[in-house]
C-alpha cells in the first residue's frame, strides 16, 4: 500500500513539472486565425492573448463585413489555440490515472 502511494506521488510530481513546462510552452505558442480566404488574420498566443490582427484594406470598405470577418478570424484562432492547449496539457497529464471523463481543474 505504502509502496503505492509513493508511486502515486512521484507520478504526480512528474505530471506537476510537465504541466509547468507545457504552460510554458503555451506562453510561447502562436495561432493564427484566418477569414475571408486570408483577408483578415488574427495571431493569439496560447494563452488567448491578442499578438497581432492583419486586415487587408480592401475589406475596410465594407464595415459590417469588415466585423464579421475579424470576429470569424479571431474564432478561429480561438479554436487553434485551444486545440494546442488540449493536446499539450493533455499530453503533460498522460499516464496519470484518472477517471474516464475526469479534468483536472482549471486545464480546460
Amino acid at each position: 500500500m505504502r509502496g503505492n502511494i509513493a508511486q502515486l506521488m512521484q507520478q504526480a510530481q512528474k505530471m506537476q513539472e510537465n504541466m509547468q513546462r507545457a504552460q510554458e510552452e503555451l506562453a510561447r505558442l502562436e495561432v493564427t486565425g484566418n477569414a475571408g480566404g486570408g483577408m483578415v488574420e488574427v495571431v493569439l498566443s496560447g494563452r488567448m492573448e491578442c499578438r497581432k490582427v492583419r486586415i487587408d484594406p480592401a475589406v475596410l470598405a465594407d464595415p459590417e463585413m469588415a466585423e464579421d470577418l475579424i470576429a470569424a478570424a479571431f474564432n478561429d484562432a480561438v479554436n487553434k489555440a485551444n486545440a494546442a492547449s488540449q493536446e499539450k496539457l493533455g499530453a503533460a497529464t498522460a499516464g496519470l490515472p484518472l477517471p474516464p471523463g475526469m479534468k483536472l481543474p482549471g486545464l480546460f
